[in-house]
């Protein structure tokens, strides 16, 4: 059976991981906007052009394309059955604006994963050096973080009070660990 899953959590608690293998489990498409972006601008549609000309000048992808963007892959026949989004919506705003673009196929669960804020900043900094991304410091962590709760973390009350259930998971320990607890959590839902 197909669900329409929202993975949240800060920068690092796994979403991207937890996500693929839910995906895999469940048989639906892993939809990230960041993967989506990216895609388009190597494609060279007309949103690829449009994005990478945003992105390239250092500018956010405004939430309409965005929203339009993911409004586009939620109707495609793989989506049919359940889909799981991670790393969207970032805010309330598109999270509404999501709602009215689906109708019938709007979220139906959010899995919260949580990770205390050190061992977050810790997994960052390793990413930052096997990924060979020197502009990730600590002080630009942190600020991701402080983003994150000014701008996303309000998603957590938001969906509650949409009839939309929240269901937190601890994000800490071994990848097949965690995804044990994703798996058991959605199987008592």
């Amino acid at each position: 059976m197909g669900r329409r899953v929202l993975f949240l959590g800060p920068p690092g608690a796994g979403k991207g991981t937890q996500a693929t293998l839910l995906a895999r489990a469940l048989g639906v498409p892993h939809i990230s906007t960041g993967v989506m972006l990216r895609e388009a601008v190597a494609e060279g549609t007309e949103l690829g052009r449009q994005a990478g000309a945003l992105m390239a000048a250092g500018d956010l992808v405004p939430d309409e394309m965005v929203v339009a963007m993911v409004a586009e892959r939620l109707s495609r026949s793989d989506a049919a059955c359940g889909y799981l989004l991670d790393g969207f919506p970032r805010n309330v705003e598109q999270a509404d604006a999501l709602d009215r673009s689906v109708a019938g196929d709007a979220i139906e669960i959010v899995l919260l994963l949580t990770v205390a804020e050190d061992e977050l900043v810790d997994r960052l900094l390793k990413r930052a050096v096997e990924d060979g991304r020197d502009d990730d410091n600590e002080d630009t962590i942190r600020r991701r973080l402080e983003v994150y709760r000014s701008e996303t973390e309000p998603l957590i009350d938001h969906y509650p009070s949409h009839g939309v259930p929240i269901i937190t998971i601890d994000g800490l320990g071994a990848v097949e660990d965690v995804f044990a607890r994703v798996v058991m959590a959605l199987a008592h839902e």
